[in-house]
């Protein structure tokens, strides 16, 4: 185990007071329960950004028509675009 020394705002600290309390665990234990939880979300975000740069260079992308059918699939209606909107 490392230890790691970070400062946190009142209101955070006051806030893992209370949740050390009710839990009765440490607040060593919820800020190391925290930070795990940060730290996967971010290597799945980077990892599937890093997917996605890597089917852009592969030219695997996604028709027109695939698109508008997700968006469908989500309830939601899109237009074609507007070319004189795409150029800026």
């Amino acid at each position: 185990m490392s230890t790691v020394t970070a400062r946190i705002g009142e209101e955070a600290a006051a806030k893992l007071e209370a949740l050390a309390k009710a839990t009765q665990r440490s607040k060593s234990y919820h800020i190391a329960e925290a930070l795990n939880a940060y730290l996967e979300a971010q290597a799945w975000q980077i990892q599937s950004i890093q997917l996605g740069r890597e089917q852009v260079r592969k030219g695997q992308l996604a028709s027109d028509k695939e698109v508008r059918a997700a968006f469908s699939e989500w309830g939601l209606d899109i237009q074609e675009a507007d070319e004189d909107h795409l150029d800026g």
